[in-house]
């Protein structure tokens, strides 16, 4: 049985809308107009696939920088939408939108230090957030296996016509016109969710010769209303498979668990306190099911569901995963949202529908203490059970900003008393456990890009978000040796990011555990 690339995308495509604080379905309409207007415009198929996943991934990127930016700016998601209305070749809309949306509802003293960091960092601020989530965008691009082109496409998606543009400059005909496609649909859809057809038409024409491509903004802005009226009046993931261009790509069963990883390890990006926990649940959860003897069908569902659950984690900001004290009854309430949102994100793929309520039930509990429905053990199958036992596991051995990491023995209590509690499953906690395989030696591969072992333990903690003067404190070596790291390691793996190295370090399982 083969899937559909583009099904399995329409509905990952969910994540890279919530993760930037859009609706969910805004890159699915984003990629039906791209298409169309590629089409309406005579170009090459190669162009018009290149804006066909560029748009569809044209967010994907960006948890990569949302760490950063919830401690710069609190809320990433509000920024994100702040930047998304702002004219970057227009100084006045700084003062006019992006100010004014950043800063909505937040008291005076805090205003005031929002727009005095943006006026004297958000230059080099936005350099570093667009050069991360481009090559994260990139990097899951390759890892989709999608071509060259694509991976070109959504690496220089937020370039510039009028050139000067992040990450390389790039001007004109220079940028591919399936970055400019995805660019210049990106920001009518936006609009238009915002005030219609004819607010998008002006603020495509306003970006005309700066942002975006004039002559593909003066096409569109003839058509907007027609474009928009037959994307709006059908559904968006329908017009997509409809438009996917052929060859149709297939992704075989056997490929599924390493479509559902780039995913994965794109959520678990969004916080260096989760980075590596979804294929560390979906590798719990696997070997647990074969120890219970479940079909070979329902294994593979847990390790698909262990590699998804928490996909909905990126429509919660950093601001409350983060919070080292404790949440307030709004933010208790956005974090019991993440399972639903899990689930409704895998819901928008045919494939992957199946799957969506057991993701969504990684939080539920026997004794029906959990959420987000507050099922009872009645309504909770085997796998369900297991997938929550692997994730409460694989959650306790990872540091989290109120608490260090539990060790082995002290999640394997916490575990036992859940399941003597009547929260957790018994059979499940013992297959989680004999899973976890503590104490196992497992010899290590050889290291990927020529790492050597100290080069590994310095990206360990680049991706776990230290500087190079926590580096050198962590390691007691100079900050000059520490600098000459991370240097190395970067040109190594070609990134120049903190988040891209991070994505490199879960994409071949480099991370450490963090026992303390």
């Amino acid at each position: 049985m083969e899937a559909r690339l583009a099904d399995l995308l329409a509905g990952l495509s969910r994540l890279a809308d919530l993760g930037f604080g859009l609706q969910a379905g805004e890159a699915l309409r984003s990629c039906a107009l791209a298409t169309r207007l590629a089409r309406s415009l005579d170009l090459p198929e190669d162009d018009t696939r290149a804006a066909f996943y560029t748009a569809l991934l044209h967010h994907v990127g960006c948890t990569g920088y949302a760490h950063e930016t919830a401690r710069l700016f609190g809320d990433e998601l509000v920024l994100n939408l702040a930047a998304g209305r702002t004219n970057p070749a227009d100084p006045r809309d700084l003062f006019a939108t992006f100010l004014p949306t950043l800063t909505r509802g937040r008291p005076p003293l805090e205003r005031a230090r929002l727009a005095l960091t943006t006026l004297t960092r958000g230059n080099r601020f936005g350099e570093a957030y667009t050069t991360a989530a481009c090559e994260v965008a990139r990097d899951a691009a390759r890892r989709l296996g999608l071509p060259e082109a694509v991976q070109r496409s959504v690496y220089h998606v937020f370039e510039e016509w009028r050139g000067g543009g992040v990450p390389a400059g790039l001007a004109g005909d220079d940028l591919p016109a399936g970055s400019r496609l995805a660019r210049l649909t990106g920001i009518a859809v936006l609009f238009d969710t915002v005030g219609g057809p004819g607010l998008a038409a002006e603020a495509v024409r306003r970006r005309a010769g700066g942002a975006l491509d004039p002559w593909m903004a003066g096409r569109f802005a003839e058509r907007a209303e027609a474009l928009l009226g037959e994307v709006n009046a059908a559904d968006p993931r329908a017009l997509v498979l409809e438009a996917e261009p052929q060859p149709v790509v297939p992704v075989p069963e056997r490929d599924l668990a390493g479509v559902a990883g780039v995913f994965a390890d794109l959520a678990d990006l969004k916080s260096p306190f989760t980075h590596g926990h979804s294929s560390g649940v979906a590798t719990l959860a696997r070997g647990a099911g074969e120890r219970l003897r479940l079909p070979p069908a329902t294994v593979a569902d847990l390790e698909l569901a262990g590699l998804l659950h928490d996909v909905g984690r990126v429509a919660v900001s950093d601001v409350v995963w983060e919070k080292p004290a404790a949440l307030s009854a709004h933010e208790r309430e956005q974090v019991r949202l993440h399972a639903y949102h899990s689930e409704r994100i895998l819901a928008g793929s045919e494939r992957l529908a199946a799957l969506a309520p057991l993701a969504g039930m990684h939080h539920e509990r026997l004794d029906g203490g959990g959420y987000h429905r507050g099922c009872t053990g009645a309504e909770l199958p085997v796998a369900a059970r297991v997938l929550a036992a692997a994730d409460a596991y694989q959650a306790m051995t990872q540091r989290r900003p109120h608490r260090p990491a539990l060790a082995p023995e002290d999640a394997e209590r916490q575990l036992l008393a859940g399941a003597r509690d009547g929260a957790l499953d018994a059979d499940a906690v013992s297959a989680v456990l004999a899973a976890a395989g503590r104490g196992a030696v497992v010899a290590r591969k050889a290291l990927p890009a020529g790492l050597s072992a100290r080069e590994v333990e310095v990206l360990g903690l680049v991706a776990d978000g230290c500087s190079n003067a926590q580096i050198a404190q962590r390691l007691v070596i100079s900050r000059r040796t520490a600098e000459h790291h991370v240097q190395h390691i970067y040109t190594k793996i070609g990134v120049s990011s903190r988040a891209a190295a991070a994505l490199f370090a879960m994409e071949h399982r480099l991370l450490p555990r963090r026992d303390r």
